[in-house]
């Protein structure tokens, strides 16, 4: 037997599949014993002595490698990408092209495990083996810095091997198919050149020094574009092979506090989820992303569970539940735009309610717009302090999205007066100070009230404030967040964050 291990010490592996354009956002996941070989034949040019390991022992080593097929013991992996465009030359001046740019995120402290069962090596190719194994720096694009050794006596277990159909049928788990081009043999090699150039020969005798060349080793390491010129779908010299890995293996794995069942009150209290889209929705239209957000979740909890639970509904609630149902709190990034999204109810979520919010996926408007939403997490407040301002502790806070009043103004029961009464109400301390401001910041653009949206979509809704204000307040002792008071504090209007 033998098992190589490699290491990411960048904690990204990018690498295209065979056939697929780089803006696809596709990665080859695990790396192919294709790349695998071809990896180690460009470790040979540059960095070894010919002298002491000539190109019969090379080939000697990789017929034996192709000779095969490998299994795999994957680490826990993310499928990612970033984003950002690229000035592209389009007659006389740049175009702004967007680049996709994949990758698969890995612990920099895990392995990835290849084993060839039916492979024993003799001492000599056991050398040059691990000589290849000492100079190769990177694996798939110059970014995959790597490092791989080879392993005595792995006897770990064996996760994505070759298989054409979901099912394993010794343990009944399904998992997921993928291609992934192989080498073929130095001898089905040589039996697909002769049929080729037996079936076309002129056009063998035309090509079969360059395209199909008659040592294996040069076949194999023919460049990609020379291979694509001359029109091939896939390298002449290697075949595809399904492998069978498991279910979500470049899925994210959300982090979940279980709740323990012997306490009355959940310490799970806040979940958060990411948004991506083009383009991504504005702060200023918080209210509206905290609308779809509780119909979204309300709907997948009635689908999966089969009724609308009252904690992310608010309804059907006792009376001194002091708003300890859901808030569907947005978050924007340094440009304003909603990037996160943080759903926090005080009272604490059961563990299926969780089980169904993990299902969501999308948002949609009315108006046709659609975003991914990844769930990142649950947790306490305390798990997000260092990534949501929402979540932040001080003494002074200042509003994010206008504060709308809940109440009907009266004489001495204006803003201020409200804010007081709330905070009463919900067993916060009362502000020492509040002023209001003028405008806030959102990105890098100064907004007044009016510029955000501040109704909600529900006909009816008696809203005694349509105006709004900010304000700064600051309290006598630290108050830990989120922080969302006044008219649909729930959907994102009246949020606050801490300042520093």
């Amino acid at each position: 037997m033998l098992a190589i291990g490699f290491r990411f010490p960048g904690g990204r592996y990018h690498a295209t599949p065979w056939g697929r354009h780089v803006n696809e956002a596709d990665v080859e996941w695990p790396p192919s014993p294709w790349r695998i070989v071809r990896a180690l034949i460009a470790v040979w040019h540059r960095k070894i002595d010919r002298e002491a390991h000539p190109v019969a022992k090379l080939e000697k080593l990789l017929a034996q490698l192709a000779g095969s097929l490998p299994s795999y013991r994957l680490p826990a992996a993310v499928h990612s990408h970033v984003r950002h465009y690229m000035p592209v030359r389009e007659g006389g001046r740049d175009k702004p092209t967007l680049i996709f740019d994949a990758f698969v995120r890995i612990s920099p402290e895990d392995e990835l495990v290849v084993v060839w069962p039916d492979v024993d090596l003799d001492e000599a190719s056991q050398r040059l083996l691990d000589r290849l194994l000492t100079g190769l720096a990177y694996l798939g694009r110059a970014e995959s810095w790597v490092e791989a050794r080879r392993i005595d006596g792995w006897d770990g277990e064996l996760d994505c091997v070759p298989g054409d159909t979901p099912l394993d049928m010794t343990t009944g788990e399904v998992g997921e198919v993928v291609p992934l081009f192989c080498p073929l043999s130095p001898f089905a090699y040589q039996a697909f050149r002769a049929q080729r150039q037996e079936s076309n020969p002129v056009k063998g005798k035309k090509k079969g020094g360059a395209v199909l060349p008659e040592s294996w080793l040069a076949a194999v390491s023919m460049e990609t574009g020379e291979l694509q010129s001359a029109g091939w779908s896939q390298p002449p010299a290697a075949r595809r092979v399904f492998y069978r890995r498991p279910a979500g293996s470049l899925k994210p794995a959300a982090m979940t506090v279980v709740r323990n069942s012997a306490h009355n009150q959940s310490p799970v209290t806040t979940v958060r989820f990411a948004l991506y889209g083009r383009p991504l929705p504005r702060m200023e239209d918080a209210v509206k992303i905290g609308e779809l957000a509780r119909v979204a979740l309300i709907s997948l909890t009635e689908k999966y569970l089969g009724a609308v639970p009252p904690l992310l509904s608010g309804h059907d609630l006792p009376e001194a539940n002091r708003h300890n149902h859901a808030f569907y709190l947005p978050e924007c990034n340094d440009h304003g735009q909603i990037d996160h999204l943080l759903v926090h109810a005080p009272g604490g979520f059961e563990d299926e309610h969780l089980w169904a919010m993990q299902k969501l996926s999308r948002l949609y408007s009315r108006n046709g717009n659609e975003w991914q939403v990844i769930y990142e997490g649950a947790g306490d407040v305390s798990m997000f302090a260092d990534v949501s301002r929402h979540t932040g502790s001080g003494l002074k806070w200042r509003s994010v999205t206008p504060y709308l009043r809940p109440w009907y103004a009266k004489k001495n029961f204006g803003v201020v007066d409200q804010v007081c009464r709330e905070c009463q109400l919900r067993g916060l301390p009362v502000p020492a100070e509040i002023r209001m401001l003028p405008e806030v910041r959102v990105g890098n653009v100064v907004r007044r009230p009016v510029h955000f949206h501040r109704f909600r979509s529900k006909r009816g809704l008696i809203q005694p404030d349509t105006n709004g204000s900010f304000l700064e307040f600051v309290f006598p002792e630290p108050v830990t967040g989120p922080l969302a008071l006044g008219f649909a504090c729930h959907y994102g209007l009246g949020l606050f964050a801490p300042v520093e």
